[in-house]
């Protein structure tokens, strides 16, 4: 048997209990196909790098799977005619990951971090240059308004 790594987005609008219910049901198909699921991980509700079918955000779930190729067509299948799920991917791997995957590693580190997933924000930027004000050295000098009236 194959294995292969399948990540799929499900519509903002779907609850997690939803999703997670989605997550089973396509682990059945495989399984009931003669296939295993090794790992199911719900990355959460992120943004998406653009429009896909009216969504902004998604709902991302990544399935390891160790099946026959007609399970993997009728997962891929039952996950194009759902209409809670905006785009799948499947892509056949050499080696599956154990562990958790990358995406949760980096979620894991953000939350580590002392001031929650943006760091410090200030720590590691550069000192800040100064500017010239108006009228200092590099910048010109004020001109004095004149209506022609004053002598």
């Amino acid at each position: 048997m194959a294995l292969y790594e399948n990540v799929f987005i499900a519509r903002q609008d779907v609850p997690t209990t939803q999703v997670e219910a989605l997550t089973e049901q396509f682990a059945e198909v495989v399984t009931g196909l003669g296939g295993t699921v090794s790992k199911k991980e719900y990355w959460g509700l992120r943004s998406l790098t653009y429009r896909i079918k009216k969504n902004r955000k998604g709902h991302y779930t990544l399935l390891n799977i160790d099946a026959p190729s007609a399970a993997v067509k009728e997962m891929e299948r039952t996950m194009s005619i759902n209409e809670d799920i905006i785009r799948f991917l499947t892509v056949r791997v050499d080696a599956l990951e154990e562990g958790p995957s990358a995406v949760m590693q980096r979620s894991a580190e953000k939350s580590d971090r002392p001031g929650g997933d943006r760091g410090d924000r200030w720590g590691d930027r550069p000192p800040r240059r100064e500017r010239p004000r108006f009228g200092d050295e590099g910048g010109a000098a004020p001109v004095a308004a004149t209506t022609g009236d004053e002598e």
